[in-house]
């Protein structure tokens, strides 16, 4: 992928060369965040992910904004993602998009985070975009993301995804899908490579689950940007852990 299409964020460039590794960090309060912290810069992990929606008082503007502050001291220079999953989308927040664009606009002020991800089908597309929108003129970068954890997409709806996240404003258009066979996995790989090519790119894509792994190890071919490895705990399926992630990307990026 062209120069031109990468992310960087704190001077890690996603779209450029293997992958990079993504580790999500899912404790309920902030001890438990804290270990999970210092565990995480033991490991090969590029960035972190804080799964808010894990946390038990993520309906709690201060808390949340208090909480971040110390994992951004836990974390010192590593990019970190902040990540509000919805029950609609696999994740643990009921919040309305009143709420939600709420709490993302207070993390974006606080310059503790570095990405946020918003979900493609939080609100109606204009809404969506005022939002993105504003995250840049704070300075942040933006994961729009769309899940399916029961079934894969038509290859055709994948691609629409992911080029209709980028005219949004997406900076990392993500896509993350269950399948149900092997041609199901083949989709969203040709989807991820017609992506790519239509500019949509650097893109997030995977296919969840134990039969989609393979997904999670090749995006240096087909053009996936970012791949997610867990360390105790995986926040979705089929994720492998970091550090056999990490010897697995480095194989196939030294024979490309």
């Amino acid at each position: 992928m062209s120069a031109a299409c990468a992310c960087s964020v704190r001077g890690l460039c996603l779209g450029q060369g293997r992958p990079k590794i993504c580790v999500p960090l899912v404790g309920r309060n902030l001890p438990e965040l804290l270990e999970e912290a210092r565990e995480l810069n033991q490991l090969p992990a590029d960035l972190a992910e804080w799964r808010v929606d894990s946390f038990e008082a993520h309906r709690d503007i201060p808390a949340v904004l208090q909480a971040l502050d110390a994992l951004r001291q836990a974390l010192g220079d590593k990019p970190l993602l902040f990540t509000c999953r919805t029950c609609p989308e696999g994740g643990a927040a009921r919040l309305d998009f009143a709420a939600y664009r709420e709490l993302n606009l207070a993390v974006a002020r606080s310059g503790q985070a570095d990405l946020l991800d918003l979900e493609l089908f939080s609100a109606p597309e204009s809404e969506l975009e005022a939002l993105i929108a504003q995250m840049h003129q704070l300075g942040r970068k933006v994961v729009v993301s769309s899940h399916d954890f029961e079934k894969t997409p038509p290859e055709e709806e994948i691609l629409r995804r992911l080029l209709l996240a980028r005219r949004l404003g997406a900076d990392l258009p993500k896509v993350a899908v269950m399948p149900q066979r092997e041609e199901d996995v083949l989709s969203l790989l040709s989807a991820t490579l017609k992506a790519n090519r239509q500019g949509a790119g650097p893109v997030i894509t995977m296919s969840m689950g134990a039969l989609g792994g393979i997904s999670r190890l090749c995006g240096e071919v087909f053009g996936s940007a970012l791949t997610f490895g867990c360390a105790r705990q995986a926040s979705a399926p089929g994720q492998f852990p970091a550090g056999q992630l990490d010897r697995i990307l480095e194989a196939f990026h030294r024979s490309l």
